[in-house]
């Protein structure tokens, strides 16, 4: 009966010894890594104690101040947001509790602030505390990235045609057409593309454009997006669609000569030299000396001077010719008789009848 007793008493002291070992790390493991402060709110140049409990025994752990973080979120731009010049490093103890003095320091972006604690060698493992540096700036925390997740469903296609314009080298313009769906889990709201033009072998100018619209999970909508090129562009060129920096879809766009442009130039090399050259014969006509002859009022005949002091007068016009008096030669070795151009004109009229009496001869009176 004593032996029984005895038996009994060891099992029961043995499984009060052995419960708080079974209990101890359940615990630990549920709650994970923890930190605590001395204090939530101090300027840059005071301290603060931080501690720790439930991390791995004889661990390193790196304790920062950082800048755009919250426990929820953790610390959004990662160790560049933190003071890594005053954090402090220390190793747990074999019950995985640590505490150590931290400098106050600003970090180099704005709150809201944590007190980041993290592993640094083993498994990763990390907590945060909230934390305020009394002076620092603080601005929202920047959006959540969507989980929303855009693929195109159909085939891209270039609506639109060029114009008259564009033949005399307006810039030619597409519209650029695709559905998309969303294959995420969450909804894409007025999601923004970028749409870029090449010629050649040279790279893409993107431009962006945003979509006005919600598209659900699961959910599909057409998208239209303008495209245009500078004025005068031509030749072959290619279109591409961009979002969430990868290119979903490349189209090609062949864009024809504007040959208006060209017969406009071809044109004006004919038609301005044409009118110079007019315009200049016009001035060297009206610059150039006129003849002595010619006059701009009515033709007037002056009297033509002779050699000998002849003067022949012509007549006006409308009036009639005067009768033309014979001129006497003045010449030394012709006589008014003997002048062969005058002979049988210029004598005095007589009567040649047979009844007249003989006039005598120049011999006859001498």
């Amino acid at each position: 009966m004593s032996g029984k007793v005895r038996i009994s008493a060891l099992v029961a002291v043995l499984a009060l010894l052995l419960l708080p070992l079974a209990g101890a790390t359940p615990v630990a493991a549920a709650g994970g890594p923890k930190v605590t402060l001395s204090k939530s709110q101090a300027g840059t140049g005071g301290s603060i104690t931080v501690s720790g409990s439930g991390w791995r025994t004889h661990a390193l752990v790196m304790v920062l101040i950082c800048g755009q973080a919250t426990p929820a979120r953790g610390v959004v731009g990662g160790t560049n947001s933190c003071a890594n010049a005053d954090g402090r490093a220390v190793t747990t103890d074999a019950k995985g509790v640590f505490s150590k003095k931290l400098p106050v320091s600003e970090p180099p972006v704005p709150c809201p602030c944590v007190v980041h604690v993290a592993t640094v060698t083993g498994a990763s493992a990390s907590a945060d505390a909230v934390f305020q540096v009394a002076g620092h700036a603080v601005e929202p925390l920047p959006a959540e990235p969507s989980t929303g997740r855009l693929s195109v469903l159909s085939d891209t296609r270039l609506d639109g045609s060029s114009g008259l314009l564009t033949w005399f080298g307006a810039p030619a313009s597409r519209t650029l057409v695709f559905t998309v769906g969303n294959a995420g889990s969450s909804p894409v709201k007025n999601p923004v593309f970028q749409v870029g033009t090449s010629h050649g072998v040279f790279a893409p100018q993107w431009d962006d454009q945003q979509f006005s619209g919600t598209i659900a999970p699961g959910g599909k909508a057409e998208i239209k997006l303008p495209v245009e090129l500078s004025a005068g562009a031509h030749g072959d060129y290619s279109v591409s669609l961009k979002y969430g920096g990868r290119v979903l879809a490349e189209e090609p766009w062949g864009v024809g000569r504007p040959w208006g442009v060209t017969l406009f130039w071809i044109l004006l090399c004919v038609v301005v030299p044409a009118a110079v050259f007019r315009v200049g014969m016009a001035v060297v006509d009206r610059l150039r000396p006129r003849k002595a002859g010619r006059s701009k009022g009515p033709a007037r005949h002056r009297g033509l001077r002779l050699p000998g002091q002849l003067a022949l007068r012509l007549p006006k016009s409308g009036t009639p010719a005067p009768t033309t008096t014979p001129v006497n030669s003045t010449l030394p070795w012709f006589t008014p008789d003997s002048d062969p151009g005058t002979a049988g004109r210029l004598s005095a009229p007589h009567d040649d009848s047979p009844t007249s009496p003989t006039t005598p001869t120049r011999k006859g009176l001498q």
